[in-house]
């Protein structure tokens, strides 16, 4: 046994005396500052050499002294409160209670004994001394608390915190105070040339963003928390890139909105996640624009417990639609999406429905009782290696589904129906892009029928955090295996948070004049094996050592980098930065109705060999991979995989329609 070990077990019995009798033990304590100030004040104004006569005069007026004090001081509940808690909005009361006990004192005695009794200065002083004694004691007793209170923990996490504004004050406030939380606080990082080098808390502001590396080593820091509440991506981005040998944890205070009560606390931080690094600075919406389209109108939202589908919901929502149609297959996931939309807004008329987009009688049902104004088109199947082996499926949902939707609006005079699609559906190689590509030109199509609907399709690429996308699929295997599996070393992909990608799809639905393709801005690819190694970083562990990244090639239908135009394509902006226009998407021939509806009747009765052969003839630049889809390869497709001559007068071989 230690010596620190000794003395606590020793002491253990006095400090828990000490707390059950605090009140008792403050009290006397007070008593005797008080007294000790008046004495010092007597030293002080007799140069430490009292006459006799006047220390007959201390002792006369000794118990008028402590009843005024402890009058003042218990006017002002200075005998309350817990001193190790000290700071400076105490010092008012204290010093209200010791201008309180000093008039109470004077005019005691000159009520008694005349003004000359005493002399006019020692009540000076006295007052003086007690300030000083009193705030002194106290912040002895908390800054004993605080440095002796540490002493021998050494599980304590190391922490620095980047940002030395207000919340990062109240978070090193609170680690200082709060020796339980199990946080050693190291210093700050900032940005300010004028605060660094600076103490704030007694902390030391050790430098700005480019020496967190080395100040982590240096310190062996084992958290960083970043302290800055509006903080945007680029910023975290910024900061965390200069942390990238750097094995501590990351924590960030979330913005002031999405804290329960708008303060800061170490309760409210969270772990640094990908979409902080790669969400885009927020960009505004045309809020007159979505008002007059959604506010006190019927919108009905298809897929609304899914990740789009809820989350577009809920902005819709926040524009105070006359109704809202929550069109959904899954019963839990509705039940449980209907009871947070009613908590969340519970002004908004909602109507949870459970439906099937292949149903055209329920479709119709559905769409002829609620008469929406706008229908927002997000229910598909959207798993690439789950559509591979069920391509019936795909057909069935993707693009009968779209049909079914789309028939009923234009029979029913919806005025706008904007279809989510996909980049998967750019040159696809896969059945759920192909699938896609197919329902965008359903709804292009559909443009002009019925009584005026606006269609419009809006395409973007992965949301991050979406079920099934590979953010949550990683953390899982960080979480079980250690172990990340990408399929390959250069795939990228676009990505966007669901937020602002949800936000953009309103925007574009809202602006189409019909027909349109709108394309959103998805900023620069990003690397997937970078996705892996930064979520790697971010949650403390070492790549090769506690984490490892596996590779195991790409999967049936999957591409290496994804693409938003297709070749022949092109694209113009629009009233928005975010939002373009796809121009160049061409008219069908009359031929492509009569073989879409063969391509359903065909997956209807579950033909997969012939969707699949379908789907190659249907979508421009699709071509399957008949070996796995164990479909007979066309011969003339044969021939060119095994380099054989094709006859002078063979055009390359193209099933397409368009």
């Amino acid at each position: 046994m230690n010596l620190h070990d000794s003395i606590g077990r020793w002491s253990s019995p006095l400090k828990d005396a000490a707390l059950r009798g605090r009140t008792p033990i403050k009290f006397f304590l007070t008593l005797g500052i008080f007294l000790l100030a008046n004495h010092l004040a007597w030293l002080i104004r007799f140069e430490f050499n009292v006459p006799p006569e006047m220390v007959g005069v201390i002792w006369q007026t000794m118990p008028v002294l402590v009843i005024a004090k402890t009058l003042g001081f218990l006017a002002t509940s200075q005998f309350r409160g817990w001193w190790r808690y000290m700071s400076i909005r105490d010092v008012f009361p204290i010093a209200a209670g010791c201008t309180l006990g000093s008039v109470l004192f004077a005019a005691t005695v000159w009520g008694l004994w005349g003004p000359f009794h005493v002399p006019r200065s020692i009540y000076f002083l006295d007052f003086g001394n007690t300030l000083l004694l009193v705030l002194g004691a106290r912040y002895l007793i908390r800054m004993g608390r605080e440095s002796l209170g540490r002493r021998g923990r050494e599980t304590d996490r190391r922490v620095l915190i980047v940002g030395a504004g207000a919340a990062g004050q109240v978070i090193a406030r609170e680690i200082v105070e709060n020796i339980p939380l199990g946080m050693e606080l190291v210093g700050f990082i900032d940005d300010d040339p004028e605060k660094i080098g600076t103490r704030i808390h007694g902390v030391k502001v050790l430098g700005g963003n480019e020496r967190i590396a080395d100040i982590c080593n240096k310190y062996k820091v084992d958290e960083i928390i970043v302290a800055i509440p509006s903080a945007r991506p680029s910023v975290v981005r910024h900061i965390v890139e200069h942390c990238r040998e750097v094995s501590a944890t990351f924590r960030i205070l979330p913005g002031i909105g999405d804290m329960i009560d708008g303060k800061a606390s170490v309760g409210a931080l969270r772990n640094v996640d990908l979409e902080d690094l790669l969400g885009r600075d927020p960009v505004a919406l045309d809020a007159d624009l979505l008002e007059r389209n959604i506010t006190g109108r019927t919108v009905m939202v298809t897929g609304a417990a899914g990740s789009i589908g809820s989350e577009l919901c809920r902005q819709i929502a926040r524009l105070s639609p006359r109704r809202l149609v929550l069109f959904e297959i899954s019963e839990s996931s509705l039940f449980f999406f209907e009871m947070e939309m009613r908590e969340k807004f519970p002004t908004v008329g909602l109507v949870p429905v459970i439906g099937d987009v292949r149903d055209r009688g329920r479709v119709e049902e559905i769409v002829r009782a609620h008469r929406p104004a706008i229908i927002f088109h997000a229910a598909a199947y959207k798993h690439v290696p789950m559509m591979e082996i069920h391509p019936v499926e795909a057909v069935k949902t993707n693009v009968l589904g779209t049909r079914i939707m789309a028939e009923a609006a234009a029979k029913f005079g919806v005025e706008r129906f904007v279809l989510v699609s996909t980049d998967k559906a750019v040159r696809p190689t896969n059945v759920m892009g192909a699938t896609k590509r197919l329902a965008e030109l359903v709804i292009h199509n559909m443009n002009g029928e019925g009584k005026g609907t606006v269609f419009v399709a809006v395409r973007f690429g992965n949301v991050l955090g979406s079920v099934g996308s590979v953010i949550p699929i990683f953390r899982k295997q960080l979480l079980t295996t250690g172990k990340l599996t990408v399929t390959h070393a250069e795939a990228s992909r676009y990505f966007m948070l669901i937020p602002e990608a949800a936000g953009l799809i309103l925007q574009a639905g809202a602006m189409g004049e019909g027909g349109e393709v709108f394309i959103l801005d998805m900023g620069e690819p990003v690397k997937i094996v970078d996705l892996a190694m930064n979520l790697i970083r971010l949650s403390g562990r070492e790549l090769g050592v506690d984490a490892h990244i596996v590779f195991t090639g790409l999967r049936p239908g999957e591409k290496l980098h994804e693409e938003l135009i297709v070749e022949g394509e092109d694209v113009c902006g629009t009233a928005h930065p975010k939002v373009m226009k796809l121009i160049g998407n061409e008219k069908m021939p009359p031929s492509w109705a009569k073989r879409l509806e063969e391509l359903i009747v065909s997956a209807i009765t579950g033909g997969r060999c012939a969707v699949v052969e379908m789907l190659d003839g249907l979508v421009k630049g699709y071509r399957p991979n008949y070996e796995f889809h164990g479909v007979a390869v066309p011969k003339i497709l044969s021939e060119i995989a095994t380099g054989a001559d094709l006859p002078a007068d063979s055009a390359p071989p193209s099933k397409s329609v368009h």
